[in-house]
This record gives structure tokens, sequence and C-alpha cells, in this order.
């Protein structure tokens, strides 16, 4: 597989799991939208299956879609992200640069869908939170190790559903997604993945939207930083540390 196949998979991939999720969002926030008011479960589920399609269409490079995953196969010690793809600086770099991309772009996307309800809406901070995460309660030590842990707990799962027998592929890593969001979301609206936040954040500065207000620069390293730290501590602890080792195998 060429660099430039791979970047087409991971970006493809990307730009659907962010028109998807930043649309949920959008739906259940923006003034006159159908869905409006239909609460935090809604985007969970919404958020779920926005990765189940984009792993999908990414298939072919493994469905990383996020920077925190390719970094933790990486930290991992694995050699191929998947058959014919060694793990490199060209490739890993390909895939973060394709993930970033693609999440400006579907960020993109999703406000040409809405683009009439974000001109009705008037609250700055809601418009800001169709595109990019925030936290309830800002504290940013604490916000850091809320992303990191939720990060670690993605990354872990997908390292052990890759040493299992069984093939429940990209509906459990929505199913993961949902639980993610559900138990662990509600500090900082759960970036757990750098790209998902950078990518439609600098679509929200560059976008002509009425009422947006500012980006909120000061917080953006947060679900950055924290996605980075909890992904790479996963490949670690379940890849060079021999965790998965010392594990009893599947049943077969």
């Amino acid at each position: 597989m060429s660099l430039g196949q791979i970047f087409l998979s991971e970006f493809l991939g990307t730009a659907f799991l962010i028109l998807l999720g930043v649309g949920v969002v959008a739906t259940n926030l923006l003034a006159k939208s159908k869905g409006k008011g239909t609460g935090w479960l809604m985007i969970n589920f919404g958020w779920g299956l926005a990765v189940f399609i984009g792993v999908y269409v990414a298939y072919g490079t493994g469905g990383h879609l996020n920077p925190a995953v390719t970094l933790g196969l990486w930290a991992a010690g694995k050699t191929e992200f998947v058959p014919g793809v060694p793990v490199n600086a060209a490739t890993i770099c390909t895939y973060i640069v394709a993930q970033f991309l693609g999440a400006f772009v579907g960020a993109i996307l999703a406000w040409l869908v809405y683009k009439k309800h974000y001109d009705e809406h008037e609250n700055p901070a809601e418009i800001l939170g169709t595109f990019s995460t925030g936290p309830e309660i800002r504290s940013y030590g604490w916000n850091l190790v809320t992303e990191a842990i939720a990060t670690f707990v993605l990354v872990a799962w997908v390292l052990i559903s890759g040493g299992t027998k069984t093939a429940v592929g990209p509906l459990a890593v929505a199913l993961v997604i949902v639980a993610i969001g559900a138990s662990l979301g509600g500090p900082t609206g759960y970036a757990i993945n750098q790209a998902r936040d950078l990518g439609p954040r600098v679509a929200h500065a560059i976008l002509p939207i009425k009422n947006k207000g500012g980006s909120d620069w000061a917080y953006s390293w947060v679900p950055v930083v924290g996605p980075t730290i909890g992904g790479i501590l996963a490949g670690l602890v379940f890849g060079k540390f021999g965790i998965m080792d010392m594990m009893p195998p599947f049943p077969s």
C-alpha cells in the first residue's frame, strides 16, 4: 500500500467520522434542529455510530481515525499497522496528517449541512461545543487526567481485542466509544482523539459563523496532550511491558 493510499483511507474515514460526530452534536444543540434537546446519550450513540462508519470507510488501513490509536500501536511495538503497512516514521506521519485534515474537512461539511441553523443560533459556547470539546469544570490538570484515562481505556481495548479470536470489529469499537462517553465523558466531553478536537476547532476558527465567539485556544492543548499520553501509555502497558503476554489465552 502506497503512502497516498494510506492517506486517502485515513482521510476519508476521519472525514466521515467528524461529519457524523459534529452533526449529532449540532442536531442536539442548534436552534430549530428537529433533534434539539435529545440529550447526552444521543450524542454518545451518535459518536459511536460515526466511529463504526468511519472505521469501515478506512478498513484498508485498520481504521485508526485517531492519532492516539496510531501512536498506541507504535508504542506497543507493532511492526505493521496492517499487513503490508510497516510501522515507521513515514507511515505514522501519513496516518496522523490524514486524520487531522480529514477531521478539518468533516467539520466544514457538517457546518454546510447546518449552515442556516448556525445562522439562527446565538450562544457562542454551544456553537463551539458542536465543533470541539470543553470542560464543565475548568481545571487543566484534572481535565488532562480525564482525557488521558479515557484514551487509555480506548487504546487498551483496541490492543486487547486485536489479540482475541473474535471478529466483532467496528461494531465493538462503536460500543466502546458509547461506553466511554456515558461513563467518562461528563467532565470534558471526551475528545479521546487529538484530530477529533483540533481539526474541528481550526475549522470553527476560520469559518464565517455568526455569533461564534472565540475558539478557546487556552484549552485546546488538553485534548491533544491528554490523548497522546493515554494512547502511548496504553501501548506501553499492554504491549512493550508484556501485560498481554501475562494474560490467559482467549478461549477457542
